[in-house]
């Protein structure tokens, strides 16, 4: 029996514990900081209403992904569901992303339409060299857009003062991709939520329930080149480590930290059975207020009450390490880091693999790369190059 050690339960550690359950010949052993199992992801309740950190709605367009979720624990598919932007200076909502049906009923198509028609002209040459997020949109979709629905929205999601910081931008929906009509963007998706009342939860338990769990476990020292760990002075040898948190902290910050964004979210009751418009999950906010969404969360839960609950999120700069920047400097910094890891070190998750797209469905996929690089390789996990790579996994 062969010993691994998964550094972190969230989504991430749990589904990876699952993969290892399955080979059936490792001896699994998590080590968690919090109290529970599922991070962000795992229900809590507020005025009787169940939510989740974010919230965790489920989006994927791997088929496989969804099969092998919706199997342990019901999810029901819910694309009927609708994303919405406030534009305060033309005081109205627009469907989110951007789409052709939308930017037409504006009060400034024609200029709009104007700089977008030179942008075709120019075969959207600004976009393709762009060197920041400003540069960028500017050069896919025109000034005007850019000052409507992109400026503002990043400079408090990413808590910038100017776009022009922001210097990559693959994670970002392509503005020369921009749809006809407002589903186009989510029809070629699976859209869904658990059914449970509490949500994500039976899975945590499910995936684990073969691992020995520590809650309320904090790892004092890492000596990652031995895949040795110290627990209260005493320590412990793997012949693996799957790693879901920041990969600085596996090498004690010797590169420099790694930068994350956190979120705080205030949770609002509301004396109607709604809040938001029939099928609109979300409400985005593009202008100056200091929070970024609105979700309603009965929306995604179907949970019944004659009252409705709305999550703000405000961006933090201590509130959790939730959102890796999109900065060169840090994505260099990581993958330094990462190139240090040696075989048999993955590095998985949103925080892991440093990368913002990470979302639930990308964590999943993961661990079943992770298991088939572990077959592959035999006794010695002798795969083609890193171990952490996942080279289907980027931010393209």
């Amino acid at each position: 029996m062969k010993k691994a050690l998964i550094i972190g339960g969230g989504f991430a550690g749990c589904a990876a514990a699952h993969q290892l359950e399955l080979m059936k010949n490792w001896d699994v052993t998590i080590v968690e900081s919090a109290p529970f199992l599922g991070a962000g992801v795992r229900t809590s309740w507020y005025g009787g209403h169940p939510y989740t950190f974010g919230p965790r709605h489920f989006l994927t367009p791997y088929n496989d992904v969804y099969k092998y979720l919706n199997k342990i624990i019901p999810l029901r598919k819910c694309n009927e569901h609708e994303f919405i932007t406030y534009v305060e200076q033309d005081d109205s909502f627009y469907a989110y992303p951007i789409n052709m049906q939308d930017i037409r009923k504006m009060p400034d198509y024609q200029q709009i339409n104007e700089q977008m028609e030179e942008n075709k002209r120019k075969e959207y040459i600004g976009a393709l060299k762009a060197k920041n997020l400003e540069e960028y949109w500017i050069g896919s979709v025109g000034k005007i857009l850019f000052e409507k629905f992109i400026k503002n929205y990043n400079k408090k999601m990413w808590l910038v003062d100017d776009c022009k910081q922001i210097d990559t931008f693959n994670w970002s929906p392509k503005g020369v991709a921009i749809k006809d009509g407002p589903r186009a963007a989510w029809d070629t998706i699976v859209s869904a939520y658990p059914i449970a009342a509490n949500g994500y939860d039976d899975y945590f338990d499910f995936a684990t329930k073969e691992a020995r769990v520590l809650l309320s476990t904090r790892i004092e020292k890492f000596d990652i080149k031995h895949k040795k760990i110290f627990i209260d002075n005493n320590s412990q040898t793997f012949d693996i480590i799957i790693s879901t948190i920041s990969p600085d902290i596996l090498f004690n910050n010797e590169l420099g930290e790694l930068k994350f964004l956190g979120r705080k979210i205030h949770n609002i009751v509301f004396p109607t059975e709604f809040v938001f418009p029939e099928n609109v999950y979300f409400l985005y906010y593009a202008n100056n207020e200091e929070f970024t969404r609105l979700v309603e969360y009965k929306k995604f839960t179907k949970h019944k009450s004659k009252n409705s609950l709305v999550g703000m999120e405000i961006p933090t700069l201590d509130g959790g390490k939730h959102y890796p920047l999109p900065f060169q400097s840090e994505q260099k910094k990581a993958k330094n880091y990462l190139e240090q890891l040696p075989n048999g070190i993955f590095s998985m998750g949103r925080a892991g693999s440093y990368l913002y797209g990470i979302d639930i469905d990308d964590c999943i996929r993961q661990s079943f790369l992770m298991k088939d690089m572990l077959e592959q390789g035999g006794q010695d996990y002798a795969v083609p190059g890193k171990d952490y790579r996942f080279p289907e996994m980027n931010d393209e």
